[in-house]
């Protein structure tokens, strides 16, 4: 390993005195590959703040050398083949972000609890099979995501953690939530679908800042309670813990008392007709629950619409970005309260989760009545593509490019800032490309340029009410599939929300005006998907958006409309 050849990368990053590095992709992997590891010298750039190694197969190991970056702010080793992780990752004390997801660990070393300053935990996509004691000393954990492994429970500390905000623990096989959750008192969002839970504890409702749960995909007892999660917003549910719904919740304490001194003889004079109208009727409640929650997703065929869009694709794409789905949706509401800017938070947790921060794939959302079709998702060079970026002026990508990597030093040498953000993030997955991906309308305008940003001129706004969706990727078309699954199935969610609390227009202060009520030709949460074909040049079809084997979601409560 010592005669290993040192890497431009690492070079320039110790010459220049960087204080981020990210290394991904299949250059990187076959460097690893070759040399057996990572280049030693990586752990001499002591400088740095902000190291990102991903996608790369052939990363199985960390050396403990590792150790020696004690500056590191923000460690990101997802989607490679790790095993392990160093017993020294403990020395690194200023480590604030540690995100070692997508990977091959069964377990986590317990000196990660000596991590005193971290905040975000995400070990996701893994094997582990349960986590370390101790995580209390990591006193300003405030995220952790454990979602995608085997965990059967939450270590008992857990609920010491006085900042932890939000648990993402999806799709494990967890069976119980302690009534210690309510000591929680910072829980914002809590995520337990999919595990093995039978109860929800009615302690629970004591957080007061809880906004968002899922309980979704659980077998629990109460199976009114387990309707209400399929469909039920977060107040809602709470609200039925609060009353004791059919368990042993605060409302139920006094019916306790009842029953201890009267409710037996009471029970035993109850004829069998009388239990059998009391069973039909919760039966009828149930079923009302439970057809309030639906959301309802309604598909238009393109052969339903002469005027369908349809997106050519070039083939100079293949080896850029070649894949590609599409969609029109109409029926959002984003004239009450704060449904847009809660549309957008959701398709920024998309990019950072199920896009794997971009790396996979990438949304782009345009205002359908701005767009002026057929489109063409094309490939140019540099200077031959222009765009007016999202809050900027037009310029080629380029010049764009330039601009944000300027940026990006600028953000660098500001000592406040260990690591880039917004768009800057994103430069280097560009990085060795002679063309450009991009989305062109009729008129020649570039709306699109995935994964780096969209057009001020499609941009969605309060008053749009038909929407263009899009999903590019440079892994694969089921990618692109999943991601547009999952945003069609949120927008309904949102949608759904937004007409079930009728919020005031204007509440985000886009305007000086007085707020006005929600629009009243909003009658339903009810959303229309247009079907989208993308074709070759020659006019074969590539794909249709979405077709009978799309939007087949886990969500029990989606009712999709053919």
């Amino acid at each position: 390993m010592d005669g290993q050849e040192s890497w431009p990368e690492i070079e320039k990053a110790s010459k220049e005195k960087r204080r981020e590095l990210v290394l991904q992709g299949a250059v990187i992997d076959e460097k690893i590959s070759s040399n057996g590891g990572l280049c030693p010298a990586i752990y001499s750039l002591k400088l740095l703040n902000y190291l990102e190694i991903i996608q790369c197969p052939s990363l199985t190991e960390i050396h403990g050398d590792i150790q020696n970056l004690t500056t590191l702010t923000s460690l990101i080793l997802c989607r490679n083949k790790l095993s392990s992780i160093p017993k020294t990752i403990g020395n690194l004390k200023s480590l604030k972000v540690l995100d070692i997801s997508v990977n091959n660990l069964k377990d986590l070393p317990e000196e990660i609890t000596q991590l005193s300053d971290l905040n975000t935990l995400n070990v996701s996509c893994n094997n582990i099979e349960s986590l370390p004691d101790g995580l209390c000393r990591c006193t300003k954990l405030s995220t952790i995501n454990i979602s995608k492994n085997d965990i059967t429970r939450f270590p008992d500390d857990l609920y010491r953690l006085d900042l932890l905000s939000t648990v993402i623990a999806s799709e494990n096989s967890i069976e119980e939530l302690s009534g210690d959750v309510h000591k929680l008192s910072a829980l914002k969002v809590l995520d337990l679908s999919n595990n093995k839970l039978s109860d929800i504890p009615y302690e629970l409702s004591d957080c007061s800042k809880l906004k968002e749960i899922n309980f979704k995909g659980n077998k629990l007892k109460d199976k009114r309670l387990e309707k209400m999660v399929n469909g039920c917003q977060t107040k809602s549910i709470l609200d039925y813990l609060r009353a004791g719904g059919r368990g042993k919740g605060k409302g139920s304490k006094q019916a306790d008392g009842d029953k201890a001194d009267g409710g037996r003889n009471a029970e035993k004079t109850q004829t069998k007709k009388q239990r059998k109208q009391k069973k039909k009727k919760t039966e009828e409640e149930e079923d009302e629950v439970d057809e309030m929650n639906r959301l309802v997703v309604k598909v238009l065929h393109v052969s339903d619409n002469p005027g369908a869009f349809t997106v050519k694709v070039a083939n100079e794409l293949k080896d850029v970005r070649p894949y590609l789905v599409c969609c029109v949706v109409r029926g959002m509401n984003f004239q009450s309260g704060n449904a847009l800017k809660r549309f957008l938070v959701a398709q920024t947790k998309l990019h950072d989760d199920l896009c794997g921060k971009r790396t996979t794939a990438t949304i782009a959302t345009h205002d359908m009545q701005l767009l002026k079709g057929p489109l063409m998702y094309d490939a140019r060079t540099p200077p031959m593509l222009k765009i007016v970026p999202l809050g900027r002026k037009e310029m080629t990508a380029v010049e764009l490019m330039r601009q944000l990597q300027l940026e990006a030093e600028d953000q660098r040498k500001q000592r406040k800032r260990q690591n880039v953000s917004g768009l800057h993030k994103y430069l280097q997955l560009l990085d060795g490309k002679e063309l450009y991906p991009c989305l062109v309308d009729a008129e020649d305008h570039v709306i699109s340029f995935p994964p780096i940003t969209n057009s001020e001129k499609t941009k969605i706004r309060k008053t749009t009410k038909e929407l263009f969706l899009e999903v590019t990727s440079s892994t694969s078309l089921q990618i692109c599939k999943d991601v547009m699954d999952a945003l069609i199935v949120k927008m309904a969610e949102l949608n759904k929300f937004t007409f079930e609390h009728r919020e005031e227009a204007g509440s985000e202060g886009e305007s000086d005006s007085p707020p006005v009520p929600a629009s009243d030709d909003i009658t339903s949460g009810e959303l229309v998907i247009q079907q989208v074909r993308t074709v070759d040049p020659d006019g074969n079809l590539k794909v249709v958006y979405p077709s009978k084997t799309d939007l087949c979601t886990d969500v029990g409560d989606l009712n999709v409309v053919w």
